[in-house]
């Protein structure tokens, strides 16, 4: 006998999260309550991904729409998909009623009613509730609804996560001098069978060590010597490994993670400065992430007013770079001009949509704050001779429906770690201060 097929609720935070969400349940049905429809028409207008997302959800909802009523069971595109319909109303037959025990007004809870509805009018189906927020789901089981969270793009371990490094020891002697001498070594020289495209190595051989990665063009294992970038000198192996991915011509993508003081936005903004003849533009961008996840409007002043206190962190930096100069160096000149002359350009990640991104160093600050299709959206923008680079720290997320598993960085180093054009390191040691280290370790 053949199983009974899943009807799936999808909450308001799914189709913000994934405005494709709705084919991505294989044949099972699929509910969308009115009350998500409501709220996304709060949502479609903006340039934040969310208004993208919902705007984007609404146009699949009008071409459904083309084949008749949504109140009925209505056939997804794709072979093998599902059913799905708009769900107007609950019908609740006994006293598990979300509103009447979570309070009434709240969309949250007509959603919930939608679910506890269908569990009633299709009992010998599975009706799961998912959702991207927390709260919800412990709210649905507390019903006796299955809830569960959007689990498309989403990683089951970021602790096995792939780091870009590994540490080979007891390398032999002659291994190590074969490096300093001819400046590189073969796989096979260190037992390794297939290593990643440009994967980083510390070899040891004794109380020697060497740094190397491996060049995928060449298929061999490369030495690798620290140098200083835009006067910026790495102070770590894992800093010299991100600064070599910075400044490698053959690497168009590069993703650098790690928590706060390990150095990810100065290197990346230092190595951009130290290329940018070769570019047409360096951009570096940052998601916007409002405190307490107030809208910016509430703020003074004009829209480039508005944002500028979230782009503070990014100008540190710069300042930073511009502090390893006197007032009077020609670099510290020509990081002024490059600013007035928009070669350089510090904005909000929103202020991009739209935009070909062709011969730029493109770098976008805290990704983690990114989901996977935005991450997806912004590679797919990169034209000729351009060169992207996210950081972030997967551990520190500032949206409510996102984390270290779910997170468009973690996607990415999931997905792409195995390609010649990509370069990964995770940054492990703070360097901002000893105070700084202390917090990360101990609070």
């Amino acid at each position: 006998m053949a199983k009974a097929k899943k009807i799936f609720v999808l909450d308001t935070s799914v189709i913000l999260y994934n405005h494709n969400a709705i084919n991505s349940f294989e044949d099972n049905d699929v509910a969308i309550p009115i009350t998500v429809l409501e709220e996304l028409d709060n949502f479609k207008k903006g340039n934040d991904s969310k208004n993208f997302e919902a705007r984007e959800f609404i146009r699949i909802m009008d071409a459904l729409s083309d084949k008749g009523t949504l109140q009925k069971w209505q056939k997804l595109d794709g072979p093998n998909s599902g059913k799905f319909k708009v769900v107007m109303d609950s019908k609740i037959s006994n006293g598990l009623n979300a509103e009447s025990i979570y309070g009434s007004g709240k969309p949250d809870h007509q959603i919930l009613n939608v679910a506890v509805s269908l569990s009633q009018e299709f009992p010998q189906r599975p009706v799961i509730m998912v959702t991207k927020d927390i709260n919800l789901r412990i709210k649905a089981k507390a019903l006796g609804i299955i809830a569960e969270d959007f689990e498309t793009g989403k990683i089951k371990n970021v602790n096995d996560l792939y780091t870009g490094k590994a540490v080979i020891e007891n390398v032999s002697p002659e291994v190590i001098d074969k490096m300093y001498k001819i400046g590189y070594c073969l796989p096979s020289d260190l037992a390794i069978e297939k290593p990643l495209p440009n994967q980083y190595f510390i070899l040891k051989s004794g109380r020697n060590s060497i740094l190397a990665f491996f060049n995928p063009i060449e298929e061999k294992i490369e030495h690798i010597d620290k140098q200083p970038v835009h006067r910026i000198i790495p102070r770590n192996a894992e800093q010299v490994f991100a600064a070599h991915a910075l400044l490698n011509p053959e690497v168009k993508l590069v993703t650098i993670s790690g928590v706060a003081g390990t150095g990810k936005t100065l290197l990346a903004l230092a190595a951009a400065l130290e290329q940018r003849r070769e570019f047409k533009q360096v951009y570096l961008a940052r998601p916007i992430i409002p405190l307490s996840n107030k809208d910016i409007g509430f703020l003074p002043g004009d829209a480039l007013e508005k944002v500028r206190p979230y782009m503070e962190p990014l100008y540190d930096n710069l300042k930073f770079i511009k502090s390893q100069f006197g007032e009077r160096d020609k670099e510290f000149q020509n990081i002024n001009a490059a600013i007035e002359n928009e070669k350089l350009v510090i904005s909000p990640l929103a202020y991009i949509r739209g935009r070909s991104l062709s011969n730029i160093y493109f770098i976008v600050d805290e990704a983690q704050n990114l989901t996977p299709h935005e991450v997806k959206t912004i590679i797919t923008r990169a034209g000729e001779g351009t060169k992207i680079v996210f950081t972030g720290d997967i551990f520190q997320i500032d949206t409510p429906y996102l984390d270290s598993q779910s997170n468009g960085l973690s996607y990415l180093i999931h997905k792409i770690h195995a390609h010649d054009l990509y370069a990964h390191i995770r940054l492990e040691k703070g360097e901002r201060s000893e105070l700084a280290n202390l917090a990360n370790e101990l609070l």
